[in-house]
Formats: C-alpha cells, sequence, structure tokens
C-alpha cells in the first residue's frame, strides 16, 4: 500500500502546473523516508506506521482529488497556487500548514482508535520528528538547485529554526489529536470547523507576513526557478 500512496503522491506532483506540486513532491520524499524507517525497524510498530501512512496521505490525496470534501485550509493553499509573489517556501509551508496542523490528528486517531489507543502511538509518533530532520537535510540541497538562497538561508539557522517549527507543529497536532479523540458526532465536527478556521488564518499569514519579512521575501523571489514543473522535478530529487 505505501508503494501505492507515494505513486499516487507523484502522479499528483508531476502532472501539477502550478505550485500545488511543490508540496506532493516534498510528500514522496518524506514517505519514502518513512518507509525506509519501517524497512529498517525505526519504529515500534511497523504495520501501525504503515496503516498510519496511508491513512495520513489519504487525507491529503482525497482533498487534491475531490475525493473528499475540501478544507478551507487546504482550499487557502491552493488558491495561491499561481500567485507570481509568493517564494517557493511559502508554497510549502502553506502545505505542511494544512496538513500537520490540520489532517494529522485526524490520522492519529483513526489509527489508534483501532490499533492500541493514542498512548501506544506515542513514540512512533515523535520517532517521525527524527526522520523528518534528516529528509529537511536533503530536501534544501536540492531546493538550493532552484531557490539560489535557499542555502544560505539553511547555514545562517534557517535548517534549525525550519525544523523547530515542524516538531512544534507537531506536538501541537498530537495536543489536537488528545483532545479529538473522546469526541463523537457533533463535537467532532464542531472542534474539526473550529481547527480548520484556525489553520486557515495561519495560512492567511504565511502569505501575508509582516513587512519586513514580506520585503525580504520579495528579493529572494528574484533568485528562485519560476516554472513550477522545474522546481517540482527538483523536489522530487529528480
Amino acid at each position: 500500500m505505501i508503494k501505492q500512496t507515494v505513486d499516487e503522491l507523484r502522479d499528483i506532483a508531476v502532472n501539477a502546473d502550478d505550485a500545488s506540486g511543490y508540496f506532493a513532491a516534498l510528500y514522496v520524499r518524506v514517505t519514502e523516508d518513512i518507509a525506509d524507517g519501517i524497512l529498517h525497524d525505526r519504529f515500534e510498530n511497523g504495520e501501525r506506521m504503515e496503516r498510519f501512512i496511508d491513512t495520513f496521505a489519504g487525507h491529503y490525496i482525497g482533498a487534491r482529488t475531490a475525493q473528499i470534501p475540501v478544507a478551507r485550509c487546504w482550499q487557502a493553499t491552493w488558491d495561491v497556487a499561481r500567485d507570481p509573489d509568493l517564494v517557493i517556501v511559502q508554497h510549502l509551508l502553506l502545505g505542511m500548514n494544512a496538513h500537520v496542523n490540520y489532517d494529522l490528528a485526524q490520522a492519529v486517531v483513526e489509527v489508534a482508535a483501532n490499533d492500541g489507543g493514542l498512548e501506544a502511538a506515542r513514540d512512533d509518533f515523535h520517532t517521525i520528528n527524527d526522520v523528518l530532520a534528516n529528509t529537511s537535510v536533503a530536501v534544501i540541497r536540492d531546493l538550493d538547485l532552484v531557490s539560489r538562497w535557499s542555502s544560505e538561508a539553511a547555514w545562517l539557522g534557517g535548517g534549525r529554526l525550519f525544523n523547530f517549527t515542524l516538531d512544534v507543529a507537531r506536538s501541537q497536532a498530537w495536543g489536537a489529536a488528545e483532545r479529538l479523540y473522546p469526541l463523537g458526532g457533533p463535537e467532532r465536527r464542531q472542534y474539526l470547523s473550529e481547527l480548520d478556521e484556525l489553520v486557515s488564518v495561519l495560512a492567511y499569514l504565511i502569505t501575508r507576513p509582516v513587512w519586513p519579512a514580506r520585503l525580504a521575501l520579495r528579493l529572494a523571489r528574484r533568485f528562485e526557478q519560476r516554472d513550477p514543473r522545474t522546481v517540482t522535478r527538483a523536489l522530487l530529487g529528480h
């Protein structure tokens, strides 16, 4: 099933003719690295992790292919996929924002409910952070091919800041899963609606950063590849 998930993610990436393909390309890399971690017994329960990978990716793939209703936070991400003023990293952050801050808690709850509960999955959930940190190193290396300022930013601490921010987001997602887990019916739908609204606000802040950062990003955009298919191929590692 993981291979099928990776193939579906790669198809979404390579068929995109705008920045919506960037996150899908990154997602391919992450999924392959987690699958490699399963193969080398980095997780306590490899079978559960396989189910988690497919469930988690299913939220994104389902929304992207219109098989399930599209959350507002995802719509906010795809609405700006052709915005010429956004840098590559902003598009990646938009996808990560929706998937980690909104989809992740739901996937964790869905898997945990049928496989030992939340606590049983906690250690493996946090082990993923180590895998993501390693993935980011390779992604930044390839990103430098199409975004000539990214390696300098990483050298100045941007890479560590990225990993820290991702760790914080995943920690908050675990907290959201703990709140979501005991809820059912209307209460669960209400909580997810409120979560979607919050994540949509975060998406807006990513596209409209405060003025000094906005100016820096506009300057950085001049040093980036503008053909989205070329960027997607670079993010895929091709």
